[in-house]
């Protein structure tokens, strides 16, 4: 079915903290998307080693950019963003953002429940964070399936608050803690994870489809939760405007491509 944007996706979007474009990749740029990938997948095991859950920038690794800047530069996808968004809205910096989420080699693991900035700072940054929270010029992300893809989990319409009592009362940390896992088998963690992200009040899991892409709001509640039975190869990516650029340069943020090699590896490792 060829993907026709209609104006439920802003809807979505704005009531909910994310919409679906379904099947918005041709197949033959999801084809040649996932041949790069699992190229990647194995310099990120070998670089980091096999509970790795990611490589990102892209740029970074010995890849064929051209899948990637085809992503970058569909039409269909350019366009759609650009209505729920605006043209100013640009994605797809393969030397900066845009990496790809893969599967753990060996066993289930999945991170706390979080919203992106808040969870990982505090004081002034958090600050700054709280002060352009609600602002569509920030906090857009990106996860388009290259394989079929359960591991994202949400809270719809979370964006738009702040935390309710009862989430509250089950997650009474911050950040909040996740299942403790070492010394568990496989199954016992399959079994941890799951039950981990069931106990957030109005969790929601979100399925994509191979081609499908899911543009949200990092400010909402989410968690991943990676299975090392069910491939994965989800690309993962910002959408920055000049403004986002600017704040993250002046709250002392970076992104993916700005850091080290070595840092950035360490970054990348099971827990992020």
């Amino acid at each position: 079915m060829t993907f026709r944007y209609e104006d439920r996706h802003q809807d979505e979007f704005l009531r909910d903290g994310f919409t679906v474009f379904r099947g918005i990749l041709p197949p033959a740029l999801v084809r040649d998307l996932r041949r790069e990938a699992e190229k990647g997948r194995e310099l990120a095991r070998q670089a980091s080693g096999s509970q790795v859950q990611r490589f990102q920038p892209v740029g970074a690794y010995e890849l064929d950019r051209r899948p990637f800047e085809a992503y970058r530069d569909l039409p269909e996808l350019r366009d759609a963003l650009a209505k729920i968004l605006s043209p100013r809205h640009t994605y797809g910096d393969l030397d900066r953002w845009l990496g790809v989420l893969i599967e753990p080699a060996g066993l289930p693991w999945c991170t706390n429940w979080h919203r992106d900035f808040r969870h990982h700072t505090t004081g002034e940054k958090r600050a700054a964070w709280e002060r352009v929270r609600f602002d569509l010029d920030y906090f857009n992300q990106i996860n388009c399936a290259l394989y079929a893809d359960d591991s994202t989990w949400v809270v719809p319409g979370s964006h738009l608050r702040d935390d309710l009592p009862r989430e509250r009362a089950a997650f009474p940390d911050d950040p909040p803690a996740g299942p403790a896992l070492d010394g568990r088998g496989a199954e016992e963690r399959e079994v941890a994870c799951l039950r981990y992200a069931q106990s957030m009040p109005g969790a929601v899991q979100l399925f994509l489809q191979a081609g499908d892409f899911c543009l949200y709001r990092s400010g909402m509640w989410h968690l991943g939760n990676y299975l090392p039975y069910r491939r994965r190869a989800t690309l993962h990516d910002a959408v920055e405007t000049p403004r986002s650029r600017t704040w993250l340069l002046e709250t002392g943020h970076r992104a993916p491509g700005d850091m080290p090699r070595a840092e950035h590896a360490a970054a990348s490792a099971p827990g992020r």
